[in-house]
């Protein structure tokens, strides 16, 4: 990781136009991370571009400047029309619309102009470095990957995740799905660009934005991707001024009476697969009409249903939006049933209990249908290969009970050996002179409690471990 991140800070220096792009629909992680990354870029002295398909929820609205971000973008480069005047000179250029036309009507003033004096070629691109944040795959940048497809093989572009499902799309790839939040994952890349710049990068703002992050993917650190990292990081950015209440205040105790009504009518909705342990809730574009909310008003809803169904493995919500697509969150109480699985059959992913999807449709009960139809599949699979492994297990239960009837006196000597040596070490560690006991910082209990059977850590330390003052 560090070497990745040192290639991040080599690159942002050489660049001098940045795009940041966060994914949509967008989160507080997704915002948290631009908007960390466009406060540091300024204070660098870049020209940044934040961009974002999607309108901003209104609980992140509060955040540090979030009206930098922009919902139109021209990233396509400059299209250029050259006419040679060597043998004629130009009187009037005008145009004319004709449906899906545009005629460049050229009169000359001396000679005439032939076929042969039009030249075409594209201008210059207007960014020399895209760095995404908290994007799995290029199309969950909406209509501007869509309407820009080249440009993102054009321009260097630096990916910075933390989903299992990363595609690993970028020329640099800084994706770890050990970290709970992307914003989590740019701590130690900010100390990195502190130590290069030789500036004091993080601030309040910064702080609060990165715990925005953080605190929101893990639920208020109530979901199951919660880490001693997560925790690590947290109290490293509330050390630097990072704003806790005023996340908690906005993100999970303001609601608008638009979002209360779209709730109660998500909860009044809610179907039950007892079979297979699905529970699902929808909404259509009435439920929002009626309700006078938006998709986005939908967050937090799933997470609830998660808690408070007992017995389920999978929750699903589908919500059906005005450009005719429709879109799932899925989620399930622990690692072994993985939601990104799920979410991946309709073309989507995310991580191992949180994911979602995207399906091109009109007709939301088909979708609907459909959607719940392959996910009774998935855990008509699932649950037949765990009854074939528990019959496997109780068959082979007899065959172990054998050797243990007709164990020998001498394989139990043997197996005396090992503890007769331990006794020994023992004997030899106790006359050792005791070390000094030292005092255990927050730091070394992190580590420690992360060791693996090995001797390492699972996780690089100076990932997050390592934070400056």
């Amino acid at each position: 990781m560090e070497k990745i991140r040192k290639q991040i800070v080599e690159t942002v220096k050489r660049s001098e136009n940045i795009l940041l792009m966060p994914s949509t629909p967008v989160d507080g992680d997704s915002l948290g991370s631009s908007l960390a990354l466009y406060l540091i870029f300024k204070k660098m002295g870049k020209q940044v571009t934040v961009v974002c398909a999607d309108p901003i929820p209104d609980a992140f609205k509060f955040l540090p400047t979030t009206k930098v971000i922009s919902d139109e973008f021209q990233g396509a480069k400059d299209f250029i029309v050259t006419l040679d005047c060597k043998k004629a000179k130009i009187n009037t250029i005008r145009t004319k619309l004709e449906e899906d036309k545009v005629n460049i009507i050229i009169t000359a003033k001396k000679g005439q102009f032939s076929s042969k004096d039009v030249s075409f070629q594209h201008g210059e691109n207007k960014y020399d470095l895209i760095i995404t944040v908290d994007t799995g795959d290029l199309e969950q940048l909406g209509r501007f990957y869509e309407d820009n497809t080249e440009m993102f093989t054009q321009i260097p572009l630096i990916n910075i995740d933390h989903h299992a499902s990363n595609d690993h799309f970028g020329k640099i790839n800084y994706v770890d799905i050990m970290s709970s939040a992307t914003t989590e994952l740019l701590i130690p890349l900010i100390q990195d660009f502190e130590r290069d710049t030789d500036m004091q990068l993080m601030d309040p703002d910064i702080a609060t934005l990165l715990l925005a992050g953080i605190i929101t993917d893990t639920g208020s650190f109530q979901n199951a991707n919660t880490t001693p990292r997560s925790f690590a990081a947290s109290a490293h950015l509330i050390k630097h001024g990072a704003r806790q209440q005023e996340i908690i205040q906005h993100v999970f105790k303001t609601k608008n009476l638009s979002t209360l009504k779209l709730w109660g009518r998500i909860l009044s909705k809610i179907k039950v697969d007892e079979q297979y342990r699905i529970v699902w809730s929808s909404i259509n574009e009435k439920d929002l009409m009626d309700a006078r909310a938006n998709p986005d008003e939908t967050g937090g809803i799933i997470d609830e249903l998660l808690s408070n169904a007992p017995n389920s493995e999978i929750v699903l919500l589908l919500k059906q939006k005005s450009d005719g697509v429709i879109s799932g969150s899925v989620r399930t109480p622990n690692e072994s049933i993985d939601a990104s699985q799920i979410a991946e059959m309709f073309g989507g992913g995310g991580h191992v209990q949180a994911a979602g999807f995207k399906i091109e449709s009109d007709n939301f009960e088909e979708t609907e249908k459909m959607v719940i139809e392959k996910v009774r599949e998935f855990q008509q699979k699932r649950m037949k290969a765990g009854v074939n492994f528990e019959q496997k297990i109780d068959q082979k239960e007899p065959q172990q009970e054998e050797p243990k009837k007709t164990s020998t006196k001498k394989s139990s000597k043997k197996a005396e050996k090992p503890a007769k040596k331990s006794t020994k070490k023992k004997k030899s560690s106790s006359s050792e002179k005791p070390e000094e006991q030292k005092e255990e910082s927050f730091t070394d209990f992190v580590i420690k409690t992360n060791m693996s059977d090995d001797g390492g850590t699972e996780m690089e330390d100076d990932v997050i471990y390592k934070f400056e003052e």
